[in-house]
């Protein structure tokens, strides 16, 4: 694996970014990445992603696109932690182990509270256990290691706060019987909102990647199962994106006939310039992904503070309210939601650097 180091900085100096981390081990077979993005707010929290990248440019390029997301996410919420996002270079079903995730976590404990750990695509909350071994700067533990524990619920409920505040601003009702909505991915977060959806008498339509999971879901909530590829294609109120990201783009979009795209999946738009032009052309609002999918971050703030569910559900709450100023922004100064939602996000940053 290679990677052009001018390329990198340049790309860390556009983007904002403070420190890019690496670890090797060979022992443990460890190859990681941590990036940190932005810490006026509080120390960086992100992710620990475990994939077999196809090069080191891809899993470097990954880290500071999801550590960005996370420092706007974090200040769109209103929450006091910066964006960070950890890499693990392999693949989670066959090469995971409990010595390599400790391993890891001695790495983040060298990162002396720069940086806190959680789960993400390939980890898990036991894969969070074998790191508090050696750090305890994690996050998103199960209740019986006084954590917040399953972080789904949180996370499909605020982006279900999300698509009632867009039905809101288009429609004049936040009401959703008789709504169709497209439900893209109905793993852990994708079920729950299935869920949430059909106890308000929405009409679902699921896909998954995995057949025999699409139907098995469909059956369970009374949803509508439809092919995973296409599904963008559907006529429907909402869109939602619960899987892989990119699948807003310039090919797609113009095949869709979404009035919303609302879901839980990070890095939504690829090509995020041209891709917010067409969904502007043809009126489909989008609800950026970093501003109603911050559920699960908040469970963990919360669980870092030592909130109740009573403070943690109101922050969730609250994204109804944020989307529907995001949107209203748009409106007012004739730009996409997803510039709208950047500026807020950096206003904030930018406001709380004078007190620091």
């Amino acid at each position: 694996m290679e990677v052009n180091d001018s390329s990198v900085f340049e790309k860390m100096a556009i983007s904002g970014h403070q420190n890019l981390f690496f670890c090797q081990d060979k022992a443990v077979s460890l190859q990681a990445i941590v990036a940190i993005h932005d810490t006026t707010l509080g120390p960086a929290i992100g992710g620990v992603r475990m994939l077999p990248y196809e090069s080191l440019t891809d899993a470097v390029d990954d880290a500071l696109r999801l550590s960005e997301a996370i420092t706007y996410k974090a200040s769109l919420a209103g929450l006091n932690l910066g964006g960070g996002s950890a890499i693990i270079i392999g693949n989670h079903r066959t090469e995971k182990t409990e010595v390599l995730m400790r391993r890891f976590g001695k790495f983040i404990e060298g990162l002396n509270g720069n940086f806190i750990a959680s789960t993400d695509i390939g980890t898990t909350q036991k894969d969070l256990e074998y790191m508090l071994s050696e750090t305890d700067y994690v996050v998103g533990l199960p209740a019986s290691l006084n954590g917040g524990g399953d972080t789904t619920i949180f996370a499909a409920r605020g982006v279900f706060y999300g698509i009632k505040a867009a039905i809101k601003e288009l429609y004049g009702d936040d009401g959703l019987a008789g709504r169709k909505i497209a439900v893209q991915g109905v793993g852990g977060v994708g079920e729950q909102l299935v869920a949430m959806l059909r106890a308000e008498n929405a009409r679902v339509y699921v896909s998954d990647m995995t057949e025999e999971r699409k139907m098995k879901i469909a059956a369970k909530y009374k949803a509508e199962p439809i092919t995973y590829s296409t599904s963008f294609e559907l006529d429907a109120d909402v869109y939602a994106p619960c899987a892989l990201g990119g699948t807003v783009n310039p090919e797609t979009v113009p095949r869709m006939r979404c009035r919303i795209i609302a879901g839980s999946a990070n890095n939504q738009l690829k090509e995020v310039g041209e891709t917010n032009r067409l969904l502007k052309e043809r009126d489909i609002l989008y609800t950026p992904d970093f501003l109603i999918n911050a559920g699960a971050l908040i469970s963990c703030y919360s669980e870092l503070e030592g909130y109740g569910n009573e403070r943690t559900e109101a922050l969730i709450k609250n994204i109804y309210n944020a989307t529907r100023h995001v949107i209203q922004k748009s409106i007012e100064d004739d730009i996409t939601t997803h510039e709208a939602a950047k500026q807020l996000a950096e206003k904030r940053i930018f406001d709380i650097k004078k007190i620091k």
